[in-house]
């Protein structure tokens, strides 16, 4: 785990969620999405990310938070990453994902997808969400319709089997 950042779970925080969308207009602009995004904040699974030692104090709250939604016993999704846009490319996104897979790996889960704008929306923060997810060990999977015409959907998938050294069936 990144010693810059510190992570949390166990406890909803719809309040950061609406904040750090707010600070992501290219990433999260269409207010009824972010409403949900917000609304599920109150349920699901929360991770937030908070730097470690004395850069906390210019930052005392939470500047990153992973929302995580289990489908099955053997599969979950990353349903919300959003970091504070300053603190982009410094490792607070990668620290959300390790706490994330580290947990499920711990409860016998074997597949992470999260969902993404895809590639055929050329889109240039979009194109460097792509590239993080890649960069942590994400594969595309396959890109669907299921945000309506022009907001492709792009599924991306990493097999956690093979992150604690499980087998195959």
């Amino acid at each position: 785990m990144d010693a810059r950042w510190r992570v949390t779970t166990g406890q909803q925080d719809p309040a950061t969620v609406e904040r750090l969308l707010r600070s992501l207009p290219g990433w999260f602009g269409i207010p009824a999405a972010n409403a949900g995004y917000v609304e599920a904040a109150r349920e699901l699974p929360t991770y937030l990310a908070r730097p470690a030692g004395h850069a906390q104090a210019a930052h005392p709250d939470p500047v990153g938070v992973l929302l995580a939604r289990r489908h099955f016993a053997e599969a979950a999704e990353i349903y919300l990453l959003a970091v504070e846009p300053s603190l982009h490319r410094r490792g607070a996104g990668r620290a959300l994902v390790a706490a994330l897979e580290a947990d499920l790996v711990a409860d016998g889960c074997r597949m992470l997808q999260v969902k993404t704008l895809g590639p055929s929306k050329p889109d240039a923060g979009y194109e460097r969400t792509r590239s993080f997810y890649a960069s942590v060990g994400f594969w595309p999977l396959e890109e669907l319709d299921l945000w309506g015409p022009g907001n492709p959907c792009l599924i991306m998938v990493k097999n956690l089997a093979r992150t604690a050294g499980g087998h195959r069936r």
